[in-house]
C-alpha cells in the first residue's frame, strides 16, 4: 500500500462518516493562512476523539497542544451544554488563531485557551486545586510526554481517559537506533504507562492522510 492509497481510503471514510463541515474547514484554512504547520489531526481522527469523549461521558476535558484549535472544536462539540474544555498552547500566535477559530465554530463559551508552557500551566492548575478532568488529549512536544503524564495523573480521577497522539513516529518508536528527543519521549511515556499499576493502556497504529502514526489510549483504574 502507498500513501496515495492511504489518503484515498481516508477520503472515502470522511465523505461517508464525517461529511463536509464549514467550521472545521474554515479553521484549517485560517490556520494555514496564519502559517501554522499542518499537523492537526485528520477529520476522521478528530471524529474519533469526539466519539471517545462522548462514549466516556466527559464533562471536563483537558487538551495539551492547541495549535489552531481544530481538535479543540471536535472535543468541545462532544461536551454537554455545561461542559468545559481547557486547552494549553505555548505559542501566543497559535492561541490567537485558535480563539478565533473556536469563536467562529460557536464553541468558545465552553473553551478556555491558556497560553504558556504546558508544564508550567499544569503545575499552576495543580496548585490552584483544579477539579479532575474526565478526558485528556496529549498532543504537544513528545519529549515532554512523560512529564505531562506525571501531572495529568494528578489532575485525573478513576475512569479518566487519556489519549496521546503521534506515538508511532513512522515506526521509529520501535527502532533502537532512533534516539531523537521526541521518539525517546514517546518510549518513556509508553514505559510509564506499562509500569504504573493504576493504568490500563494500549496503543494503535494508524495510516492515512497523516502518514504512519498512532494513538496510545489509557484509562485510570478505579
Amino acid at each position: 500500500m502507498t500513501e496515495q492509497a492511504w489518503h484515498a481510503v481516508d477520503e472515502w471514510f470522511c465523505e461517508r462518516l464525517v461529511g463536509a463541515d464549514a467550521a472545521l474547514d474554515d479553521a484549517l484554512a485560517a490556520s494555514a493562512k496564519a502559517g501554522l504547520r499542518a499537523i492537526n489531526v485528520a477529520p476522521n481522527q478528530g471524529k474519533f476523539l469526539y466519539l471517545l469523549a462522548r462514549i466516556q461521558g466527559a464533562r471536563r476535558v483537558l487538551e495539551i497542544g492547541t495549535l489552531g484549535g481544530y481538535s479543540a472544536i471536535w472535543l468541545a462539540r462532544a461536551l454537554p451544554a455545561d461542559g468545559t474544555l481547557v486547552t494549553l498552547e505555548a505559542v501566543a500566535e497559535n492561541a490567537a488563531v485558535a480563539r478565533a477559530n473556536l469563536a467562529a465554530a460557536g464553541v468558545s463559551d465552553k473553551v478556555t485557551v491558556i497560553e504558556g508552557q504546558a508544564l508550567d500551566t499544569l503545575d499552576r492548575l495543580l496548585k490552584d486545586g483544579a477539579a479532575p478532568f474526565d478526558f485528556v488529549f496529549i498532543d504537544a512536544d513528545k519529549r515532554n510526554n512523560p512529564h505531562y503524564l506525571e501531572r495529568v495523573l494528578k489532575l485525573a480521577r478513576p475512569g479518566t481517559v487519556i489519549v496521546a497522539d503521534n506515538v508511532v513516529r513512522d515506526g521509529r518508536v520501535a527502532d533502537p537506533a532512533s534516539q531523537e528527543d521526541d521518539v525517546v519521549g514517546v518510549r518513556r511515556y509508553i514505559d510509564r504507562l506499562a509500569q504504573d499499576a493504576r493504568l490500563e493502556s494500549t496503543a494503535v497504529q494508524t495510516v492515512g492522510s497523516k502518514g504512519w502514526d498512532g494513538f496510545a489510549i489509557t484509562v485510570v483504574k478505579g
